[in-house]
């Protein structure tokens, strides 16, 4: 394409998808019309919305004669520059996505699951046909840690980086932490306030936080991870005595979405998570998300903010529209790639096997209180090469079930496994033992 033939004087948008994030775009556009003019010096013209549910789109101001029903008439109209696909899911929006480039259009999309899953040919049938693909919004909602990682960090070799990032998650955990609630109460007063979805299993069990970590994998290291490859492992088992347990010990819990790098390989993993009370992870409390990264020469550097919701990623998605519509105006091809490397430099990357990671351990054992119990239980760890750091046992109840609670000194996670293999079979040992790892940098 000839860029210098290319200037516009207004941004034509298709928007898909009149949800949550679909409906906060919209009153962004007619809020903020003038304050974006004076931003841009240009207008953005919503020409097209696609829903299933057209009153939605009319409250928020569209015209009748602006709603359709297919999104095949917002990819297919030759007058639309920017596509915004936000209905999610990982079948339709691949197809919307996908015709919209191939017709030259550019895009902005929220959608974090397709991006984990098909982000590889999605971008590279975008450089193909010199369109921009823009999705800021699928990872921390308003925070830009996306931009920063392409841009402002270009000169940074990113080493390692803990997040938090599903609100859902964070809720439960605080409220948990903060109340000594159960993990079923506290989820239903999550559905009831509108942070969990009736079915919240891709936010409890891990799910959403992977996808998003292998968006922040390919961004910060260049990589393409298969999502099968990331060790997932969500909340459900966690009770009130761990966050007290942790807190005796100077912890606290969080689902954290790890990545690091090293001369071994590259790890990544999403698990509950024991951090020292003073790391600046263990105070983002609520929905409220946090990515600490970590590289050379930046060292530290940590983004906090709200993680989800109609706001944030409405405005995250518009950050991409202004991004992409500045572009088109000015002629300009485009320059940074979506995730900050040129093609020829990423890589489809293998992980380093769960097993060759080193960790500490928080173990909670559900025993039957009989005299030597615990010194076969440190026996089993100990034969493996697994020291312990701290005991904890719970009131004694001779004959009776109790937790005893061990934190252990790094070791790896294959000795682990092989320790708690045996001591699972023990016969006083009531339930599987609970496992949560360590992380204290």
């Amino acid at each position: 394409m000839n860029f210098s033939k290319a200037k516009k004087s207004k941004i034509s948008l298709g928007l898909i998808g009149t949800g949550t994030v679909g409906g906060g775009v919209l009153e962004i556009l007619r809020d903020q019309k003038k304050f974006l003019k004076n931003k841009l010096g240009f207008d953005l013209e919503i020409k097209k919305v696609a829903t299933l549910v057209p009153t939605e789109a009319q409250h928020l101001g569209v015209n009748k004669s602006q709603i359709v029903a297919s999104w095949k008439d917002i990819v297919n109209d030759p007058e639309i520059d920017i596509v915004i696909e936000l209905i999610g899911g990982t079948g339709v929006a691949k197809e919307i996505i996908c015709q919209s480039i191939q017709n030259k259009k550019q895009v902005v999309t929220a959608n974090k699951a397709l991006l984990a899953m098909h982000g590889k040919e999605i971008f590279d049938l975008a450089a193909r046909h010199e369109a921009q693909v823009c999705f800021e919004a699928s990872v921390g909602g308003g925070i830009p840690v996306l931009r920063a990682l392409r841009e402002a960090f270009a000169a940074c070799e990113i080493n390692s980086l803990q997040a938090i990032i599903n609100g859902t998650c964070n809720y439960i955990l605080s409220e948990m932490a903060d109340k000594g609630a159960g993990f079923q109460q506290t989820l239903k007063e999550a559905q009831r306030l509108g942070y969990a979805e009736q079915d919240p299993t891709f936010d409890i069990e891990g799910i959403d936080a992977a996808h998003k970590l292998c968006i922040l994998i390919s961004m910060a290291f260049g990589v393409f991870v298969p999502l099968k490859q990331i060790y997932t492992q969500g909340i459900t088992e966690l009770s009130p005595l761990d966050f007290e347990c942790a807190n005796r010990f100077g912890y606290c819990i969080k689902l954290l979405a790890i990545a690091k790098k090293n001369q071994d390989g590259l790890e990544a993993r999403v698990h509950p998570t024991m951090i020292p009370l003073t790391s600046p992870l263990s105070s983002v409390k609520d929905v409220f998300n946090a990515i600490l990264i970590e590289g050379t020469p930046l060292g530290r550097s940590l983004f906090y903010g709200r993680g989800a919701g109609r706001g944030p990623t409405a405005s995250a998605v518009m950050g991409d529209v202004v991004e992409i519509a500045r572009r088109l105006v000015s002629g300009s091809p485009v320059i940074t790639p979506p995730l900050g490397f040129v093609r020829e430099a990423l890589q489809n990357g293998k992980l380093k096997a769960l097993e060759k990671i080193n960790s500490a351990y928080y173990l909670r054992f559900s025993v039957l209180d009989r005299p030597g119990a615990l010194s076969k239980i440190t026996g089993l760890l100990g034969k493996e090469g697994i020291s312990i750091a701290s005991v904890y046992q719970h009131e004694l109840d001779l004959g009776k079930k109790v937790p005893v609670v061990l934190l252990t000194h790094p070791s790896s996670e294959e000795k682990m496994q092989k320790a708690l293999k045996k001591i699972d079979r023990l016969s006083f040992i009531k339930e599987k033992t609970l496992r949560i790892r360590i992380e204290h940098g």
